[in-house]
């Protein structure tokens, strides 16, 4: 590892100890870099997360060396059960070569924690309750050269310096916007709400997806955009919430918190999903997607997970697209750091938004097409009555939103997915 010049300088600034900053870290640090990891807050803390991971996630937890044995408090899953349209409908994970068969459920609060201990681990440096502020900008290049913080209980005043930042600090990315990237409006954003109750319910082999997502509070009911999920925690209870899609007219005069009570009280008593087995409050958090913060590297700068809108338009999976982009951003830094030029570095570090690109640009944009699709709910509707029909039409589905196909020597629906995700726009 490359030995530290002081504690506030490094190879690498990380900021942020999500899935994302972590993962970046991680991969970093055991390729020799010396890394700083800041995180404002305190671990264990709480995310509001559905908290069922795909094989897409398992793959990357599995690279990071973390033990996801049911021993360890990992609860497996065999696969999505899908609800809609009066069908029910199980699909197990497809069998492939490139990803695990099973997915996990693990709670967002300890979650978090196990990847950036790991991160620390492989010799990353952590600073937690490390409150970033405005990059530090060199004025001669415009190149971002570390961070203003404000550390510990006392919030004492600290800089930290490197020719590299990440910004994994989620949608809100303060320094993103601090180095003039903003949000394209032109991108769908999501937004996912969620409470745990008590409930028989707990243990499922499945995670639970229900396709139309009824409002029925008015004198008329109404088909929002959007879909619900039910996953048991294996704990004793059950996280429940909903993922809404800002493509709709109902996207803003709705209380999202207030849909999601009714949304419970149309369930079945004896599932326990009653204000009464509340464990927690609801909560809410938007969903970045499709890329909707560009260049994912500008200047020093590489944004990471939610801060470059990683989220996956077709599901508001973000998890493993964070990690994903993690390792992506990780092999990227470490290959332009052994460049003998800045020069040479910089053309290095120039690949990390073409990689990004071609690995989802094509498939992130038909996810865009997808979500203009379903804001019309009588389009949601008719998806939901006729598809759920089809086994494997839904077989096709569900490679389709959840992104699991083999890259080479697929079956002909990996072929199909894959050929659209080439010939679709990069954007």
């Amino acid at each position: 590892m490359t030995e530290p010049l002081s504690d506030n300088t490094a190879d690498v600034i990380v900021v942020g100890a999500g899935p994302a900053g972590s993962t970046t870290a991680y991969h970093l640090a055991r390729s020799g870099l010396d890394v700083l990891l800041l995180e404002k807050t305190e671990f264990p803390r709480e995310k509001v997360c559905g908290d069922g991971l795909t094989p897409r996630a398992v793959k990357q937890l599995v690279a990071m060396g973390i033990d996801i044995s049911e021993e360890a408090g990992w609860l497996r899953n065999k696969g999505l059960r899908i609800i809609g349209g009066g069908v029910r409908l199980q699909l197990d994970w497809p069998d492939l070569a490139s990803f695990p068969d099973y997915g996990l459920v693990r709670k967002r609060d300890d979650f978090d924690e196990q990847l950036a201990r790991q991160a620390q681990k492989a010799g990353a440096r952590l600073y937690e309750r490390c409150n970033v502020g405005a990059p530090i900008v060199d004025d001669r290049t415009g190149r971002i050269t570390g961070v203003h913080a404000k550390l510990g209980e006392d919030k004492r005043e600290v800089t930290f310096h490197a020719p590299l930042v990440v910004a994994a600090d989620g949608n809100s990315t303060r320094l993103s916007l601090a180095m003039g990237l903003h949000r394209r409006e032109d991108r769908p954003m999501g937004v996912a709400v969620r409470t745990y109750f008590t409930s028989p319910r707990h243990d499922d082999d499945y995670l639970e997806s229900w396709l139309e997502l009824w409002d029925r509070r008015g004198s008329q009911d109404r088909l929002l955009p959007g879909y619900g999920w039910i996953f048991g925690m294996g704990d004793g209870t059950s996280n429940v919430g909903l993922g809404v899609l800002n493509t709709s007219d109902s996207f803003k005069e709705l209380d999202w918190r207030e849909v999601l009570k009714a949304w419970c009280a149309s369930m079945p008593e004896d599932w326990g999903y009653t204000p009464d087995n509340m464990t927690g409050p609801i909560r809410g958090a938007a969903l970045p997607m499709a890329f909707n913060r560009q260049p994912h590297y500008t200047r020093g700068l590489l944004l990471v997970g939610d801060a470059g809108g990683l989220v996956n338009p077709f599901n508001g999976e973000g998890i493993a697209y964070a990690m994903e982009s993690g390792q992506i951003a990780a092999d990227v830094i470490v290959q332009a750091h052994a460049r003998a030029t800045p020069a040479q570095r910089e053309i290095a570090l120039q690949r990390y938004p073409r990689v990004l690109k071609d690995t989802y640009g094509g498939y992130y944009t038909l996810g865009r097409a997808f979500v203009k699709l379903i804001g019309n709910p009588k389009v949601m509707q008719i998806a939901a009555q006729r598809g759920l029909t089809h086994p494997m039409l839904m077989r096709f589905t569900l490679k389709l939103l959840a992104n699991l196909t083999d890259p080479t020597g697929g079956d002909a629906m990996d072929r199909i997915i894959n050929g659209l995700s080439k010939v679709a726009p990069k954007a």
